[in-house]
């Protein structure tokens, strides 16, 4: 009489591939891995080369802030260094507003009315 068993074909193809061919599979999963590695180095790469170009586009901002700064800190320095001789070798003096007396060219009233006497 023969008997019949019954098998699970996924059970016979994984006993099958585990006693006869251990290298194959150990050079599958391998291989996975090493796909598995490659696509997430390249989405690393990615990532911090763009946060890269991000740093680069602020640092050139923060560098023509900078020349600005020093820009500005020369023509104020220039601007005191001015007022400070004016008022140091020339002894002058801000005028007060209500000191102030302002001098029209009488031919500019002649030329365009009175609309500066206003």
């Amino acid at each position: 009489m023969i008997s019949y068993q019954k098998y699970s074909l996924i059970q016979l193809i994984g006993t099958d591939l585990v006693r006869n061919a251990k290298i194959p599979l150990i050079l599958l999963f391998t291989v996975l891995l090493s796909a598995i590695l490659v696509v997430t180095t390249t989405y690393q790469t990615r990532l911090l080369t763009a946060k890269r170009e991000l740093l680069i586009l602020e640092r050139n901002a923060l560098d023509i802030e900078w020349r600005n700064l020093i820009l500005e800190e020369k023509v104020l320095s220039a601007h005191h260094r001015i007022a400070t001789i004016a008022r140091k070798k020339l002894k002058m003096q801000y005028v007060a507003p209500e000191e102030e007396k302002i001098v029209i060219d009488q031919s500019l009233l002649h030329r365009y009315g009175n609309k500066y006497t206003q």
